[in-house]
């Protein structure tokens, strides 16, 4: 049972004024250089501005953190200085110490949580924006990694995402080609959710479940007498950092992108859900090369007739099917488009589509001006702009960031490998009624809501 002032702290009006102070002056700041830049032709050093733009968050617990890397993500969003460096953005902010760690576990478990361990250790094995993870074993002799929730992080989430809406006001103004309303809808949804730890354990389970058959692909186990919601207990994966293995022989290379691929996209077009937070540090690999799957604090379920739609944009780019294309754009949520949206549209579909459109043996694509998928992103907001714009559905903010996230994992691998046949084998067959039924027998089974 949580205390009055575990209670309050969920959404304190002190958090909230402190928090504001902090990011206003922040994201303000990039707003105001950006709008006067535009304006009255002021130039900025905009490389040096995002480094310490990036610093200043970096240092800041919270999800303010994690929007700067979706952002960066979204085409032209932000200009390219920004995005390059933005997409490095990690937290540098130390964990909370030992006084912090002992009174939270307190809460959660009662005054002999220590008792329900045989080790616990003091300093955090990992700090990121929302919580950070200690290092345990229990009394089965099983190591668990516990992830406890920072102070405070409601209030933190509120005021970010205030902050946001006005940066995303102001972005509007001079520039009409993005329409920002669904994108931050989606990020308060999807942040929020990241901070039910019970919610993300059921989204834990669920994946355990949906790759039940991948022997390549491990799922932590929730140990649920241990978790609560502002702390989740699971089993401890041992696994190397992606990044070690990218000067490996190249079967090393294409084997560990074979499991990463089928580990994102089985669940996919067999549920209708992805994981959508593609940072590196949220998969390992194993001595064998199968994968380790972890974090599950931002997972994205899409309704069936959505995954219909990627299956059938798809098939309207193989078969230059203009009716079939319009009708997928239609089944997501564009409204209304013109020849020439759907034109630009088309631009964009067929670079995230390039990679398996070839029948043939190839690398993902390739990184130009330090970010993947920048070039292509640049000439379709041109474009739009020049169109008149368009209101992105808000699906789009995860399942893009998802696809890009993933090929700039491909690309640090340098996997060369034919996607088209990997592809075709996991969607034949695809059915959307069949899959409107596997999705809501696994989501009843696990508590987990269909997301609109």
């Amino acid at each position: 049972m949580t205390s009055r002032k575990d209670d309050l702290e969920k959404n304190s009006l002190g958090g909230k004024i402190a928090r504001y102070g902090r990011v206003s002056g922040t994201m303000a700041g990039l707003a105001a250089r950006l709008a006067g830049e535009r304006y009255f032709g002021i130039k900025i050093e905009r490389q040096e501005h995002a480094r310490k733009l990036v610093e200043s968050l970096g240092n800041l617990k919270g999800p303010m953190m994690k929007v700067g890397q979706i952002l960066a993500t979204i085409p032209e969003a932000l200009p390219p200085e920004y995005a390059r460096t933005f997409q490095q953005l990690q937290s540098n902010a130390p964990p909370m110490g030992w006084p912090f760690v002992r009174r939270r576990m307190k809460a959660e478990l009662g005054p002999d949580w220590e008792k329900k361990f045989k080790k616990f250790e003091k300093e955090a094995a990992a700090a990121a924006s929302l919580g950070q993870v200690h290092k345990a074993v229990d009394h089965k002799d099983r190591l668990l990694a516990c992830k406890l929730q920072y102070p405070d992080m409601q209030s933190a989430i509120d005021a970010d995402l205030n902050q946001l809406k006005i940066i995303f006001s102001i972005y509007e103004r001079y520039d009409k080609a993005i329409k920002t309303t669904h994108i931050h809808k989606e990020l308060s949804e999807r942040l929020r959710e990241e901070l039910d730890y019970e919610l993300e354990g059921r989204h834990c389970r669920l994946y355990d479940y949906m790759l039940r058959d991948e022997k390549d692909v491990h799922i932590p186990e929730v140990v649920g007498e241990l978790s609560t919601a502002r702390l989740l207990t699971s089993t401890w994966l041992e696994g190397e950092k992606i990044l070690n293995f990218v000067d490996s022989d190249t079967k090393t290379r294409n084997q560990i992108a074979l499991n990463m691929f089928r580990a994102w996209y089985v669940p996919l077009y067999n549920y209708g859900v992805i994981h959508g937070d593609p940072h590196l540090g949220n998969y390992t690999i194993r001595k064998d090369l199968s994968v380790n799957l972890l974090d599950f604090g931002c997972v994205r379920v899409f309704p069936p007739k959505f995954v219909g739609g990627v299956i059938n944009l798809y098939k309207a780019l193989m078969n230059n099917d203009n009716d079939l294309a319009v009708h997928a754009y239609e089944t997501w949520g564009f409204n209304n488009l013109s020849k020439e949206q759907i034109e630009t549209l088309n631009i964009w579909a067929n670079f995230l589509y390039g990679p398996v459109m070839e029948d043939t043996v190839r690398p993902i694509g390739e990184i130009t001006n330090g970010v993947y998928g920048r070039e292509t992103a640049e000439v379709v907001h041109k474009k739009l702009r020049e169109v008149g714009g368009v209101n992105v559905p808000r699906e789009f903010v995860f399942m893009d960031r998802a696809a890009l996230g993933l090929g700039s994992v491909f690309l640090h691998l340098k996997a060369e490998i034919n996607w088209y046949r990997l592809f075709n084998e996991l969607i034949e067959g695809f059915d959307e009624k069949k899959l409107a039924k596997t999705q809501k027998e696994a989501l009843n089974k696990f508590g987990v809501p269909l997301q609109h």
